[in-house]
């Protein structure tokens, strides 16, 4: 047999050429299994799962030489590599089976035995991150994101995921945010000016708008919001132009180009090429439909590619970004005294900073539930990981509090772990109940299901937006509590906006008392139901004419 050393310097070699299949040949026809280090069982599992990412057996093996690794060292660098690679092979296992009724126990026990040799290994604490997002844990997220960031290997994707997930974490305050946006600015990529193309001087004879996102796609949530812009722009004054950042594209996103004078797809393109491709676009702004979230091109923003840049929808947060020039809020979201705590000029629009465009099916007023439950049925359909412990604590209080109440609970993955939910609401003595809803594939059976439910409950800190508008629509009354900043603030914008401020608690203790309150007076109940059901296609919530005509307004005043 070869001596390993001389073997690992031979395949970085080849590993550097991506040459997968010969390293695979090298070290399987060269090296027995206990001659292999643990640097060289990471190298041939990582090249079994390059050489055909889709195939079990391939990953099966994988998972061997990876566990096998692990083993032969434990402690050291290589082996934690090993243990990393093991990690997320399994979750990628999981994935294929879709096995998600397990809890990943197995894993989490094996990283918490060397939880100490780990400290600043970023890609097992990026392994953990992918546990606890399929568990919709967002705590955990934050804990090992956080790992990350200390170990000071990280990059700018890592920075943007600690920071969107900082939102569901009531303790960063707006001051947080706020700084830590700073730091993200100073570690995004800056582009030395002679490898771009100037940015134009000269006046466009129409205002030109580009609106950038990986998500027009079909049932996206924000696609209802921008749909209402695309609708109702004057051809005469805006030019507008899609800019898409996704390698997929479906019917909707066809649907979008047909509403807009252009578009172009980005995703092929590295940033530089991105900055370049966009600023010969010659727009006067560039609205910024992600933030942190999504397959974001923050980036590109640090670079500037036009004249004004903008943020808008997809991440109701500051971005930290000296060349993020507004931000686009109302006087709900971030009050006066607040704009010193967004590094965006704050562009207030009179009353809402989102509109829905509704939906194309009549909408027909449903009785109450309880009227043929003779029960209370409280339901939420937002994302899991917002759903933390004191959301669980006051939804139980409620349930107590209200005789014979059930939960109705859903989320719009399409593939998720209740269990972390599950073990909260039984810890509380609730979770008999509990009702969980599947996913729906057709989006009118997702709507339908809000018959169900007599009072949609909001998370907190992080709020829901579309669930929320999706509630009204069905005539669904939306219980929130009062926040203290952009992101946490949403349910208070859209009930004061339909005038329900009475929906609006001021506390735990407060939001408690509304449901409960609610729930025993019928009569007031139905009252505020039916007023529900009338007038929300009247409120701004989803007056596309009336909101539109403020977004341009607002956009021309920046030119």
């Amino acid at each position: 047999m070869v001596s390993t050393l001389n073997l690992e310097i031979q395949l970085q070699e080849l590993f550097k050429q991506r040459e997968y299949s010969k390293i695979i040949f090298e070290i399987t026809s060269k090296t027995s299994e206990e001659e292999r280090s643990s640097s060289i069982c990471n190298l041939l599992g990582i090249c079994r799962i390059e050489s055909n990412r889709k195939d079990k057996d391939s990953l099966l093996l994988a998972l061997k030489d990876f566990k096998q690794g692990y083993l032969k060292e434990k402690k050291t660098i290589h082996a934690i590599d090993c243990l990393g690679n093991f990690i997320t092979s399994s979750i990628l296992l999981k994935d294929m089976e879709q096995d998600y009724k397990s809890d990943f126990s197995d894993l989490i026990n094996l990283y918490e035995s060397v939880e100490k040799y780990c400290a600043k290994h970023r890609p097992i604490h990026l392994a953990m991150t992918m546990i606890y997002r399929r568990l919709n844990y967002a705590k955990k997220m934050i804990f090992h994101l956080d790992k990350v960031i200390k170990s000071n290997n990280f990059n700018a994707w890592d920075l943007c995921n600690y920071g969107y997930w900082n939102c569901f974490d009531k303790n960063w305050k707006q001051s947080d945010f706020f700084n830590y946006g700073k730091l993200l600015d100073e570690r995004l990529k800056e582009i030395p000016q002679n490898q771009l193309v100037e940015l134009p001087e000269t006046s466009n004879l129409k205002i030109r708008i580009g609106f950038l996102s990986a998500d027009i796609l079909s049932g996206h949530s924000i696609t209802y919001f921008l749909k209402t812009i695309l609708l109702n722009y004057d051809k005469k004054k805006f030019e507008i132009i899609l800019i898409l950042n996704n390698p997929k594209e479906d019917q909707s996103t066809k649907e979008f180009k047909n509403l807009v004078d252009e578009n172009i797809n980005i995703w092929n393109f590295d940033n530089v090429s991105a900055v370049n491709r966009v600023r010969e676009l010659k727009l006067d702004i560039i609205v910024d439909l992600m933030g942190y979230t999504s397959t974001n091109r923050l980036e590109m923003f640090k670079n500037r590619t036009a004249k004004k840049q903008i943020i808008w929808m997809g991440y109701c947060n500051t971005t930290g970004l000296k060349n993020m020039d507004f931000i686009i809020s109302d006087p709900n979201l971030i009050r006066s005294g607040e704009e010193k705590f967004y590094s965006e000029k704050v562009i207030y629009l009179p009353k809402i900073w989102n509109s829905h465009c509704g939906f194309n099916f009549e909408r027909n007023e449903n009785p109450p539930p309880f009227l043929k439950n003779k029960y209370f049925t409280f339901g939420s359909f937002n994302n899991f990981a917002k759903i933390n412990s004191d959301v669980v604590s006051v939804w139980s209080n409620i349930l107590k509090m209200t005789s014979n109440s059930k939960l109705i609970l859903k989320t719009s993955s399409k593939k998720h772990a209740s269990e972390r939910i599950k073990e909260l609401f039984n810890n509380s003595g609730v979770l008999n109940s509990i009702k969980f809803i599947d996913r729906e594939k057709e989006f009118k059976n997702h709507l339908d299901h809000y018959k169900q439910i007599d009072i949609a409950l909001d998370t907190f800190p992080y709020n829901g937006v579309t669930t929320s508008f999706e509630a009204i629509w069905m005539g669904v009354p939306v219980i929130t509590l009062a926040g203290y900043n952009f992101n946490s603030r949403c349910g208070e914008s859209i009930n004061k906006n339909l005038n329900m401020e009475q929906l609006i608690a001021k506390d735990e203790e407060d939001y408690i008392q509304k449901a409960v309150n609610l729930s025993n007076n019928h009569d007031a109940y139905i009252n505020l139901r039916k007023s529900i059901f009338l007038n929300a296609t009247k409120s701004p919530l989803f007056n596309s004419q009336d909101y539109s005509k403020s977004f341009f307004e607002a956009l021309e005043q920046i030119v």
